[in-house]
């Protein structure tokens, strides 16, 4: 017999704003958000996810929606979820949940999504400093390919994946990332968080004021923006919770390695189809702490068998001396950030424009890689493009490089300014503003 269809354990309807939502979505994680629905391991079931803005980005001509953007409610997550072994009993503290992805990809009818860079004033990102306007490019997807009209010249297949998906933290784990990130002083944020309470009441000012933002990933999984957490994967999340509390979101198209642009994935709805599988005591077993304590641990993941294959790569390189010539001591933060300049001002020269690499390398399938972290005093990173993503050659020639003859008839990157008003700029070959 055929195995049945996936049961639908969360459905959202795009048509609803985030907090409409038959069953609650949140934007925070804490342990007494109540699951939405519970699944037995081994069960087959799926996952719908609204985009992590909550349809705030529109498919226009506009980047105003990206520079005003709220990230005080942003990353919308479904669930959480509970999950029971085959004899109804609740995964538990110290258990692994072995969290497999069967199928995943945009939800049917809303086959689009977009990739931008943040105003400096409002989050900003990677490169801020060179790219300090809100910036946005649409994307439309044809199967597993995606093109954008902002980026000509450029069609690849995107290796989708959800940027999120994480168990629920116990309230010691909460208390230990409250006390350490608090010591940063990133608390610039609003503490609003979405769940299934009364705005207002005690119980819910509380919550609000304990829960912990998804912006990073940590312990227990989260916003980690693995991109090779891929059809075929399969993560190994520590359990906090009783039920472990599974939650999930932000689903990518494609993703370059880093998501340099902060919004820089191909930012989409979408929807997961998963089976779990409890690992009695698997913390203990298999994620031995190098950490203070029996909490500080990270998940692991299996690469799965379905991605994309290019066999030809331009690899750009660089080094822990910044801008200015400052040198620092391997810091691959930096050689990373300089192996992407390189990589702009590279393509710079073919006819696209900064902005347009920019968003280009947040979202397209290139490889990034910690190269060397040895030989003080620079760590060198490195940043490998697919050739085969362009519709010319991009590699070096002994002859003049050419100057893009398809990209300069087509429009920009949308780009917001600081007053408010959307620039447009025309580009001296071509008919067209972008």
């Amino acid at each position: 017999m055929a195995p049945a269809t996936p049961r639908v354990v969360v459905k959202v309807d795009l048509k609803k704003r985030p907090w409409e939502q038959e069953q609650p979505l949140h934007n925070r994680w804490h342990p007494e958000i109540q699951p939405v629905g519970e699944v037995k391991a081994g069960e087959f079931f799926r996952v719908e996810m609204v985009d992590w803005t909550g349809g705030a980005v529109k498919d226009d001509g506009s980047a105003e929606d990206i520079k005003s953007l709220d990230l005080s409610t942003v990353h919308y997550l479904s669930g959480p979820i509970k999950v029971v072994d085959e004899d109804g009993v609740a995964a538990k503290p110290g258990d692994l949940l072995a969290v497999e992805i069967c199928n995943l990809g945009p939800l049917p009818g809303d086959e689009w999504g977009f990739t931008a860079s943040f105003d400096r004033e409002n989050g900003g990102g990677f490169l801020t400093d060179h790219f300090p306007c809100a910036t946005k490019a649409i994307w439309y997807f044809e199967g597993i390919y995606a093109y954008s009209p902002q980026i000509p010249g450029v069609r690849f297949p995107g290796l989708t994946h959800p940027g999120i998906i994480g168990t629920a933290p116990s309230k010691e784990l909460l208390r230990i990332w409250n006390e350490r990130e608090r010591q940063l002083e990133e608390s610039g944020l609003s503490s609003l968080t979405l769940c299934e309470m009364e705005e207002g009441t005690p119980e819910w000012e509380r919550i609000a004021k304990e829960a912990a933002r998804t912006i990073p990933g940590r312990e227990n999984g989260g916003n980690c923006d693995i991109k090779n957490l891929s059809r075929g994967s399969k993560i190994y999340l520590p359990v906090f919770v009783e039920g472990a509390n599974l939650s999930t979101g932000d689903m990518h198209f494609s993703q370059g390695d880093g998501e340099i642009s902060f919004c820089g994935a191909i930012e989409m709805s979408g929807f997961l189809e998963l089976k779990c599988e409890i690992i009695r005591n698997g913390m203990k077993e298999y994620l031995t702490p190098m950490g203070p304590t029996p909490l500080h641990v990270n998940p692991i993941f299996e690469i799965g068998p379905v991605e994309p294959r290019f066999s030809e790569w331009l690899v750009f390189e660089g080094i822990s001396v910044d801008e200015t010539g400052r040198q620092h001591y391997l810091d691959a933060t930096v050689a990373y950030k300089r192996a992407v300049l390189n990589a702009i001002d590279y393509l710079f020269k073919f006819g696209y424009s900064k902005e347009q690499v920019y968003l280009l390398l947040s979202c397209c399938p290139c490889e990034g890689r910690i190269s060397g972290i040895v030989d003080s005093p620079n760590a060198l990173a490195t940043l490998a493009i697919p050739t085969s993503i362009f519709d010319q050659d991009i590699r070096p020639k002994t002859q003049k490089v050419p100057a893009g003859p398809r990209i300069v008839r087509k429009p920009d990157v949308m780009k917001s300014t600081y007053d408010g008003k959307l620039e447009t700029t025309r580009n001296p070959n071509s008919s067209s503003y972008s």
